[in-house]
């Protein structure tokens, strides 16, 4: 017998229009984090929290993956359920990426410690596969509005 299939969800689901900004304006790596933080909308000691709990993550090794793409991802008390945020940063911002180069596109993960849905590491592994495209990073690059993003994810399948 055959396990019944499980639905994907889609990352197309898990943005919202309001936590993508194509238009980053953050000069450092801790105020490039604390703008994307700012995109999920808390409050702002619980946005305070999550700005050390991702600064505590990256001092453990960078969540620049190389090709211009960050991943800043953690786990935290501050959120009820799995957030994500994307931003592009139009001259780029030096990140400690794993290839030395500046990072242009953030794809923010934050999620509780428990989480009942369990999406948190199979997220962080579709935008790891996603940023693995070839054409990514250019088509990142030429967006120009949250439903571009949302088009750019369906069409890609994620």
């Amino acid at each position: 017998m055959t396990p019944p299939a499980r639905a994907t969800v889609q990352l197309r689901d898990l943005y919202t229009a309001d936590a993508v900004s194509l238009d980053l304006q953050a000069r450092t790596k801790d105020d490039v984090l604390a703008e994307l933080v700012g995109l999920l909308r808390t409050d702002e000691r619980g946005a305070e929290t999550l700005v050390r709990v991702l600064q505590r993550r990256e001092s453990l090794g960078s969540t620049g993956v190389g090709r211009g793409i960050a991943i800043p991802h953690s786990r935290s008390l501050v959120t009820t359920r799995l957030r994500l945020a994307y931003g592009h940063h139009r001259t780029g911002i030096e990140y400690g990426a794993i290839d030395g180069r500046p990072v242009f596109d953030f794809f923010l993960i934050v999620a509780p410690p428990l989480e009942v849905s369990n999406q948190y590491l199979p997220v962080l592994g579709r935008i790891a596969q996603f940023a693995k495209d070839a054409d990514i990073p250019q088509r990142l690059a030429e967006l120009r509005t949250p439903e571009d993003f949302f088009r750019l994810l369906e069409e890609k399948g994620v």
